[in-house]
């Protein structure tokens, strides 16, 4: 027999299983509808997993009222199962965690129930072995995440926005202005020099939403048995591996994303402003010229925080690149660590920062001028984590899996046309320089 509350939680779930498959068939159905359905048949599934979990060892009589607790006296494959040392942190380091998860995941074996407490401790219940491992234990995940934005070279620059626990995205009110002429000011507000009693025309700023939507960033990592059995090595190597691949991949994406299952990259955004190139210019070059006109369509509130980002290929122009001034010749890129004795070397004042997302030199983006301060980067704190044995069976290694959470985009979608200017030049926070 099933308990009292098993009884009532399959009646529910085969309730909204009816409702989810007549949904289904409904022609007029929308697609919000049936994921909100079938979001409600995963809950109770959830629970009724965990109160498989509660049952278990027990009897029921036929109202589901328990008449006597069994002992199992035969022998499992034995976890690690101890109680919580205190909320938040259970296990010593993270190699100890995905030790766990190995043991939790080999048949036979109850589920560590220190991997059941961060499930708790964080409002968690779908995270179950059968559908996607088991949340990351909060300093473990805080130290991944703390090495992706300490190591990473975009991803720290730009403006985060956390988004809480119950959310899955964020919605926010931003100015659509595109240009600085009268009337077109804050998207539409104009002021008027007015005589006395005189009356102007009433005007308002016009708003657009920005919306970011969690996309997920996974990376996998195979361990050997060998490396298994040693927790300490093991959390090393995790944590330096699965942070080096997050940090990569995330760069990336905020440099060159598609915002198709990814953040939105500053060269795929609305308000990139590329520079053509000069006449006459040879292929794979950057000169001078470049560089001015470069910094001519930066927007003026982005210059303190601008910084260039290039390929290394463009270094070697860069040494040579002087602005002459009759038999003498001024530098006009300063390297690292000379006179300035700074981490980077500069241009026009401006960090040069070489990355590995840049372009391959004379390609679109293969140097660009960009106030990172200017992009939006939102997620959603925790990782988590899953384990297979299956994928790598036959080379002896155990597959690990961290997943993590977040979108990104320009705060501006289109470049700025400014006040007053002798040609029709349009400014944006993020500038390039077109394919030579």
């Amino acid at each position: 027999m099933k308990s009292k509350i098993m009884m009532q939680l399959l009646a529910d779930f085969e309730l909204k299983q009816t409702e989810s498959e007549a949904l289904i068939t409904k022609e007029d159905a929308t697609t919000e509808e049936i994921k909100a359905k079938t979001e409600e048949v995963k809950a109770i599934k959830a629970k009724i997993t965990a109160q498989e979990l509660n049952d278990d060892g027990k009897e029921f009589d036929d109202k589901g009222e328990i008449v006597k607790e069994v002992i199992d006296m035969k022998p499992v494959n034995e976890p690690i199962y101890a109680e919580p040392k205190s909320e938040g942190k259970v296990f010593n380091n993270f190699g100890e965690q995905m030790l766990a998860i190995v043991k939790s995941s080999t048949p036979g074996a109850p589920i560590d129930n220190r991997l059941l407490a961060i499930q708790n401790a964080s409002g968690a219940n779908e995270a179950i072995p059968s559908e996607g491992g088991f949340l990351v234990q909060k300093d473990f995940s805080a130290e991944l995440i703390k090495n992706i934005f300490d190591t990473g070279v975009l991803a720290p620059l730009c403006r985060k926005v956390p988004i809480s626990a119950n959310s899955n995205g964020l919605k926010m009110n931003g100015i659509d202005e595109s240009s600085r002429a009268d009337g077109s000011r804050w998207g539409g507000v104009q002021g008027y020099w007015a005589n006395e009693a005189a009356t102007v025309t009433a005007t308002q700023p016009k708003f657009k939403q920005i919306e970011l939507n969690l996309n997920k960033l996974m990376a996998l990592y195979y361990a050997t048995d060998e490396l298994i059995q040693d927790s300490s090595a093991m959390g090393a190597v995790l944590t330096e591996a699965f942070s080096d691949e997050l940090k990569f991949k995330l760069d990336d994406a905020i440099y060159r994303g598609d915002g198709a299952g990814k953040p939105l990259g500053v060269l795929n955004c609305g308000a990139l402003v590329t520079q053509a190139k000069e006449t006459g210019q040879a292929a794979d070059t950057v000169i001078y010229e470049n560089i001015v006109n470069m910094w001519s369509r930066l927007i003026a509130s982005s210059r303190a925080n601008a910084a260039w980002f290039i390929n290394q290929e463009i270094e070697p122009q860069l040494y040579g690149m002087v602005l002459s001034s009759g038999t003498s010749a001024v530098p006009v890129y300063m390297p690292a660590n000379g006179i300035s004795g700074a981490q980077y070397a500069t241009l026009f004042g401006k960090p040069v920062v070489p990355i590995e997302h840049a372009s391959a030199l004379g390609d679109v983006g293969d140097i660009m001028l960009g106030d990172m301060h200017k992009y939006l980067l939102a997620d959603k704190g925790g990782i988590q984590s899953a384990s297979s044995m299956h994928v790598k069976f036959a080379y002896d290694e155990m597959t690990f899996r961290v997943t993590y959470r977040v979108d990104g985009q320009p705060v501006m979608s289109k470049p700025i046309t400014p006040y007053k200017a002798t040609a029709l030049r349009t400014l944006s926070p993020f500038v390039t320089l077109a394919a030579r």
